[in-house]
């Protein structure tokens, strides 16, 4: 009897449901609504979290790697008021239009074996340069023969790729590393020379040559006796009528074109050996170009800017202030801009180095110095302690003092050359 009791009791209990009042209900159902976007809200985080870590790998610079990265310009970072961090968190972000030109002018870069970012910077930025000059070639003598060194440096893959571009030349930099006078003695030997460069562009497909010869005549004293000189532009004139007159394409009608290398005068007062107005008048009817070394200023005895602009400017003034001087030929002189720095020690020990893009940052990084703007040069520099406790000065090229060298450049109706492209920082091809 009183077992049947406690089991009506017990069924009782489990037939009828607890009683919620409507308050009870409402913060149940809150509780499991927390419970849900707290859920969510973690797996959310959690990707996030996810994502951004990858990106660190990813060297992730970007909300999305699809946004569209601003110009140099755009983003007001031309300018001479810099700090070391700035420099470093944007010197990769470079503008998505590749192909935008905004010197309009010729440009052409140099690359070097040594240096492979500048033959992936080449195929990159290859709709913004008209010239390309991999510095490949040597023509020397052993005193009874001429010979070019370098071919070995040829690549087939990466001029068909930079050839995306149709319009734009490869022109191999090729040194006459003959010391010796004879051979602008003889017109045979100097036909000689001819028909191996010519022989060369014509089996591996070049455009044509730039030519570097001036500075070594200038240093075996060859330019000093006024008959010697006569010969070495006489020379050049014939090399470049001898290139000329191979039309290496029918459809477009082009001929090999050759661009001498000329050092840009380093006093107010001509030397026997420097490459003056006469000269340029002399050839600036014959060659295609003049890729004007407006660089290497200061040395380890004279620390200093690498390309002061007023140099720069008197230079061209030498050069181009000239009333029967045309646009077309100033169009000719390829103005040098440096895409490298120089590292100068200080101390009494003194000294310097070159320094390119990747050494800089690593510079900045460990020292983060404050970059001080040179008016006199227009350039960027900054100073620092090593570990020996040495003082050193930095100088190394800006976007500013970039973007000042090329407004000149274009208001004297100029081109440009560009030594090397490999050792700037990418941005710098915002400029161009």
């Amino acid at each position: 009897m009183g077992t049947r009791k406690r089991e009506r009791r017990i069924s009782a209990a489990r037939s009828d449901p607890p009683r919620i009042s409507p308050r009870q209900g409402r913060s149940s159902a809150r509780c499991g609504w927390i419970s849900i976007f707290l859920f969510l809200f973690f797996v959310f985080a959690s990707i996030v979290l996810l994502y951004l870590k990858a990106g660190k790998f990813r060297n992730f610079r970007s909300i999305s790697e699809d946004s569209p990265i601003l110009s140099v310009y755009e983003r007001g970072l031309v300018k001479r008021e810099i700090t070391y961090g700035e420099v470093i968190s944007e010197n990769s972000r470079v503008s998505k239009n590749s192909s935008l030109r905004h010197f309009q002018n010729p440009i052409l870069a140099y690359v070097t074996p040594w240096n492979s970012r500048g033959y992936e910077l080449a195929e990159m930025f290859c709709f913004k340069l008209t010239h390309v000059s991999p510095v490949w070639y040597e023509l020397k003598s052993d005193k009874t023969t001429y010979f070019l060194e370098g071919r070995h440096n040829y690549d087939s893959g990466w001029i068909s790729r930079i050839k995306t571009n149709p319009n734009i030349l490869v022109l191999p930099r090729v040194v006459l590393e003959l010391f010796h006078s004879e051979m602008l003695k003889k017109v045979k030997l100097r036909q000689k020379v001819i028909d191996i460069i010519i022989s060369e562009c014509k089996q591996m497909g070049y455009d044509g040559i730039v030519l570097e010869s001036w500075s070594i005549w200038a240093m075996h004293h060859v330019l000093h006796d006024i008959e010697m000189r006569r010969r070495a532009v006489e020379f050049v004139k014939e090399m470049a009528m001898a290139l000329h007159s191979v039309n290496y394409s029918a459809r477009t009608g082009r001929r090999l074109e050759l661009i001498f290398v000329i050092p840009a005068v380093r006093s107010k007062h001509l030397r026997e050996h420097d490459f003056g107005i006469d000269d340029f008048v002399q050839l600036v009817d014959f060659v295609d170009g003049f890729s004007l070394m407006t660089y290497d200023f200061s040395g380890p005895h004279n620390p200093g800017p690498n390309a002061p602009l007023p140099w720069i400017k008197s230079t061209l003034d030498l050069l181009l202030n000239d009333p029967a001087i045309s646009p077309e030929a100033a169009r000719k002189i390829f103005v040098g801009i440096n895409f490298y720095g120089n590292d100068f020690l200080l101390s009494q020990d003194v000294g310097s180095e070159a320094i390119t893009g990747r050494g800089y940052l690593s510079l900045l990084q460990k020292h983060k110095p404050a970059l001080q703007w040179e008016r006199e040069s227009s350039e960027h520099f900054f100073l620092y302690e090593d570990d020996k406790n040495r003082r050193h000065a930095i100088f190394y090229p800006s976007l500013a003092s970039i973007s000042l060298r090329l407004d000149e450049a274009r208001s004297r109706g100029a081109s440009l050359s560009v030594w090397e492209i490999g050792q700037g920082l990418d941005y710098f091809f915002d400029l161009f």
